[in-house]
């Protein structure tokens, strides 16, 4: 989801194919736009499709990191809302008043809301954005990409994290009184009846005759949400949570299933599908032949890290570290999410396969205000500054020092 999909879900929706494709196209290396862009925006590729989405994790992935944005960057974003509320995915006039031809998402929203929510000073622009997402809940509890869109797992779940990054428990966000978003969500998961390697993992959406296929950028969101978490994951600790499967008693039903429960099981179909290559694969649109997809991969880490599965998540975060140099060009979405999975894995997203990915994402946007510590947490970046107190101290001290001998040493000279 670098973009807004992996190419696995794009392909599962004719509607979001038709969205989000170019936008897949875009970063994989598609033409620059002719049309200057904006000075506060991220990346240099069309943003026609992604804007909010990339700007939006590049602000949070700072933001986790210790890096101080820059305001414009800020103020690009916090631009981009409707009156609405609702956020499109790019808007080339701001300063245009959105119409019914203004093509509003839940994704961009969603993500929005949860970079307004980690930088703080945005409760007008966020309340609003939550007030549109939760006046177009779909009636099963969920959403679509599109406004009044069949639910889909990913929309759901970027909603949800949006919902608790507002402060929202997304339990009491119901649909007609009666229908919560993890009611749609765990519709979309395979449950008990299903064959052992596809127990716990999430569908994009039901096929047409409403069966479900296993997805793994699915399940990856799912796997989040169902621990009502977003992007921004703490540093897993030393201690190392083990996949466990669904319990299939013999009462096991999604009725009965609860959210946490749902996301162990989806926890554990993403390790299992890790443990071989340690990273997941795709293909990608007008091929047969699947590719690493190193943005499933990297949301993958994510949310086993949120899970607490710390030596699952640290595997696959080593694999990226090897393979993710190439990737990461010029694309400040896929940058910004390595940032976010190293840090949730208990990793320095500033010394990441010998690369500093605080500075590499700062580059493809506004210079920040300041780039923080480079240990990356907020205590160290605490005693990184009395460590700098110190040193400076001791070189001024030192100067003080020399600078009176050298005073007595002239002073005995002109006696002598």
């Amino acid at each position: 989801m670098n973009v807004r999909r992996s190419f696995a879900a794009l392909t599962a929706s004719a509607v979001l194919c038709a969205v989000a494709a170019p936008a897949a196209a875009a970063a994989s290396g598609s033409p620059k736009p002719s049309a200057k862009l904006p000075a506060g925006l991220f990346g240099s590729e069309d943003p026609t499709y992604d804007g909010v989405w990339r700007q939006s994790l590049a602000l949070l992935a700072q933001d986790a990191a210790g890096a101080v944005p820059a305001k414009k960057a800020v103020d690009w974003l916090a631009g981009q809302q409707c009156a609405t509320g609702a956020f499109a995915a790019y808007r080339a006039d701001a300063k245009a008043a959105c119409d019914k031809k203004t093509q509003v998402d839940s994704n961009s929203t969603a993500i929005a809301v949860q970079a307004l929510a980690a930088l703080g000073g945005h409760d007008k622009e966020m309340s609003a954005a939550v007030g549109w997402l939760e006046s177009v809940q779909n009636k099963d509890g969920g959403w679509g990409y599109l406004p009044g869109g069949p639910s889909d797992a990913n929309s759901t779940s970027v909603v949800i994290g949006a919902l608790t990054a507002a402060d929202e428990d997304p339990e009491d966000v119901l649909a007609g009184k009666k229908k919560s978003p993890y009611d749609a969500l765990l519709d979309l998961q395979l449950g008990c009846g299903r064959k052992g390697s596809e127990q716990g993992a999430f569908a994009y959406q039901p096929d047409k005759s409403g069966k479900l296929a296993p997805n793994l950028d699915a399940t990856a969101a799912a796997a989040l949400a169902g621990l009502g978490k977003n992007m921004i994951v703490e540093p897993a600790g030393s201690k190392n949570e083990e996949v466990e499967p669904l319990d299939c008693g013999a009462a096991d039903s999604k009725d009965q299933r609860e959210p946490d429960e749902a996301a162990a099981g989806a926890s554990y179909h993403l390790a299992a599908a890790l443990k071989k290559d340690k990273h997941l694969e795709a293909v990608a649109p007008g091929s047969d032949k699947p590719v690493p997809d190193h943005a499933n991969t990297a949301e993958a880490v994510i949310a086993l890290a949120a899970g607490g599965h710390r030596d699952a998540a640290r595997a696959s975060l080593a694999w990226l570290e090897k393979n993710s140099s190439t990737w990461t060009k010029d694309n400040p979405a896929g940058i910004a999410v390595l940032v976010l999975a190293a840090r949730a894995a208990g990793e320095n997203p500033r010394a990441f396969g010998g690369t500093d990915l605080v500075r590499q994402l700062s580059e493809t946007g506004p210079q920040p205000q300041s780039l923080g510590p480079v240990s990356g947490t907020a205590g160290e970046a605490e005693e990184d500054g009395a460590d700098s107190r110190t040193v400076w101290w001791l070189v001024g001290a030192g100067l003080i020092a020399g600078a009176g001998i050298g005073f007595v040493l002239s002073a005995r000279k002109k006696r002598q």
